[in-house]
């Protein structure tokens, strides 16, 4: 897979490329690439954004500046890469990002995440040059970077070589393997502290009754989830 992140601060990716799963992921082929929209700026002094038409607060990244960024890397038409490729605008309103979206996104070859900041995007980005849209939560980040580590995070680990035990992702929280619900409960050593006791069952040896017990915590996790409105 081949992940490009189009940002104003690539620096602040370093880090996250240097976490083990990411770092298997790329070990084992995939790409992770960030673009400095800034450096491709046609406007003078480095700018990226402008006030708003209209008036208000802030400021918004501009239409020419993300165009020029897409157009200098891809050499392509912004306008006819989106046909090409899922190039995803990352916005507070846009497709909200769950388990579903990640295995959708771990099933393409290629994807671009564009990262807003300021007050976000110029429209005719999101209508032009980004396939879709996608939101991590109904709240306000200061920027896209945040939301674009967690969409990556999400996704790297579902491929091959990524977490090192295949099996460590296959009864995760919404996993298929749970039926899209939470995961059960875990416990580890000590079996006893302060009185607190691991349930028995787990410590029995017998198989069939933990994983029914662990089918039966997880659906009661699924049933007294929250609903979202």
């Amino acid at each position: 897979m081949n992940i490009d992140i189009f940002t104003l601060f690539p620096e602040w990716f370093e880090w996250f490329v240097s976490q083990r799963h990411v770092a298997n992921a790329i070990a084992s082929g995939s790409t992770l690439n960030c673009i400095d929209v800034r450096e491709h700026t046609p406007l003078s002094g480095g700018q990226v954004d402008d006030s708003p038409y209209g008036g208000g607060a802030g400021m918004v990244l501009r239409v020419d500046v993300i165009g020029a960024a897409l157009q200098a890397h891809y050499r392509t038409d912004p306008v006819a890469l989106a046909h090409r490729r899922r190039v995803i605008a990352l916005t507070p309103g846009g497709r909200l990002f769950d388990e579903r979206f990640a295995s959708e996104l771990a099933g393409e070859r290629d994807i671009t995440l564009l990262c807003g900041r300021y007050e976000g995007f110029d429209e005719r980005i999101i209508e032009h040059f980004a396939s879709e849209t996608l939101s991590i939560g109904r709240y306000v980040l200061s920027g896209g970077e945040l939301a674009a580590m967690v969409v990556c995070d999400a996704v790297l680990r579902k491929l091959p070589g990524a977490l090192g035990d295949e099996s460590s992702a296959s009864e995760e929280s919404f996993s298929e393997a749970l039926c899209g619900a939470p995961e059960y409960p875990q416990y580890t050593r000590p079996a006893e502290y302060r009185g607190w006791r691991v349930p028995e069952v787990l410590l029995s040896g017998h198989h069939d009754r933990i994983r029914r017990w662990r089918a039966e915590r997880s659906e009661e996790r699924r049933a007294s989830a929250p609903r979202l409105s």
